[in-house]
């Protein structure tokens, strides 16, 4: 599946929080990351909430290393 992979969107945000360890919680920006409106999940669609498990599980396994 394609997935909007824009700065601050679902699926950069899952692949964002996978890759610095951080725990999976669904959320996006509205525009950039930290500057914009931050989406949380309650308010999210399925279709974004989809976007950034898989953003989350393709970079999982790809951490960076401290």
């Amino acid at each position: 599946m394609n997935y909007n992979t824009r700065h601050g969107g679902a699926y950069d945000r899952g692949s964002a929080d996978a890759w610095y360890g951080r725990v999976c919680e669904p959320h996006y920006f509205t525009g950039d990351t930290y500057q914009s409106t931050k989406i949380e999940t309650i308010d999210m669609s399925e279709e974004e909430i989809a976007a950034y498990m898989a953003g989350y599980y393709e970079t999982a396994f790809a951490q960076k290393e401290w």
